[in-house]
């Protein structure tokens, strides 16, 4: 029996308040790998991922997740199932330590250890376990990136839903993120990855699609997509 995709966006509109964002978007990520979503700063981006993971409900469509209808469920329901977010900006707790961030995890599974997640946690990134008993916001940004990523994968998620890991930080921090996203993904899982730097998504990316006024204007393999990443940028001609 064919495994259903991860996440299926089909029809969906979204916006804030009179303000319509997404217009008729549909999106595909296949049960493991990554897809790149890229786009312009006000393409919609960072919408899509706000209805994915039930944090901003869809006026129209359908949100399906391993094949299952969840266009109306809560954002808790949704992270239950292994939909897990880690957003723009980290979202760590400044005045709790390292270690503290990794005790409040939600595990899916009966069993998981404490030590097991520490143990996973500073196996990926190293850094952080030098720095275990350090409060967060004390950390470097790219340390504090490596945390935010260490907690939800702390979760053990379906779907990892990524929201400009590279921002603000050094290349070689960003390189460092991506090899450990790459890794996720040859695990079996599967990535949604919002990114504004094209040409690093696409150094790891199975499949990437690129929006445009709230929906997708382009999308295939990053070699069939890279040529025509300017022009969807820039406003001029389109492809599918």
């Amino acid at each position: 029996m064919p495994v259903p995709p991860a996440l299926q966006l089909q029809g969906v509109c979204a916006g804030y308040g009179p303000v319509s964002v997404l217009r008729d978007f549909d999106l595909t990520v296949p049960a493991a790998g990554v897809v790149a979503l890229l786009g312009p700063n006000g393409a919609g981006k960072s919408t899509v991922l706000r209805v994915a993971s039930g944090r901003l409900r869809a006026t129209a469509g359908a949100v399906l997740v391993d094949g299952r209808d969840l266009t109306r469920s809560p954002a808790e329901r949704l992270a239950r199932l292994g939909v897990c977010t880690i957003p723009e900006g980290r979202g760590i707790f400044p005045n709790l330590t390292v270690t503290e961030h990794l005790r409040m995890w939600t595990y899916r599974g009966r069993g998981t250890r404490m030590t097991d997640v520490v143990d996973v946690a500073f196996g990926r990134f190293p850094r952080l376990s030098e720095r275990r008993d350090q409060l967060a916001g004390t950390l470097s940004g790219g340390e504090q990136q490596m945390l935010a990523m260490s907690r939800a994968l702390s979760t053990d998620p379906r779907l990892l839903l990524l929201d400009e890991i590279s921002m603000g930080l050094a290349p070689i921090i960003v390189g460092e993120l991506y090899d450990i996203v790459a890794q996720v993904a040859a695990e079996g899982r599967a990535i949604l990855l919002v990114e504004q730097f094209a040409r690093t998504a696409l150094q790891i990316a199975d499949r990437v699609a690129v929006m445009a006024h709230g929906r997708v204007e382009l999308s295939g393999t990053p070699s069939e997509v890279e040529a025509a990443l300017a022009d969807v940028y820039l406003g001029g001609k389109t492809g599918s």
